[in-house]
């Protein structure tokens, strides 16, 4: 059985995607894990699980200086009530633990939205923990044919 890490990186070779593996230690904030990365908050892409059903869920990729705006992204879902899964259903619906969850190489290949910001050189996650890949967001779009729009928030 391959690492989260591994699994990751096979996706992103799989996808076609250009990307750079970078490994670093533990950071205990979002600015210290731009700096690591060598680059600005705003290109570091969480990935986040949101449930929409029982069993029904999909990753929205948010800029790491935003939140998810739950009124603009059930708007665009045209649903009423979306949550987030606690990490063992996190776990079990991804193959990742949070903190390390990317939409490659992931259990399922859930949809993904991207928000309209997610632009440029971006940071996501690798599979593991201190580890992220640099990517396109473009190709990253086009390899996971993700629906962009705006569905953040600034951090307040």
């Amino acid at each position: 059985m391959s690492t989260g890490e591994e699994r990751a990186a096979a996706a992103l070779t799989a996808a076609g995607i250009d990307h750079e593996i970078v490994r670093h230690g533990p950071v205990p904030s979002l600015a210290e894990a731009a700096a690591v990365r060598g680059i600005e908050p705003a290109q570091i892409a969480k990935t986040i699980v949101v449930r929409r059903d029982e069993d029904d869920f999909l990753f929205v990729l948010v800029p790491g200086d935003r939140k998810i705006s739950w009124p603009k992204l059930r708007d665009l879902l045209g649903v009423k009530r979306l949550s987030m899964p606690d990490a063992a259903t996190a776990f079990d619906v991804t193959g990742y633990e949070r903190g390390t969850i990317t939409p490659f190489g992931a259990a399922q290949a859930w949809p993904v939205i991207a928000d309209s910001r997610v632009t440029g050189t971006i940071s996501i996650g690798g599979g593991g923990h201190g580890v992220s890949a640099t990517v396109t967001a473009e190709d990253v779009i086009r390899a996971l044919h993700a629906r962009v729009a705006d569905v953040t928030d600034p951090m307040t």
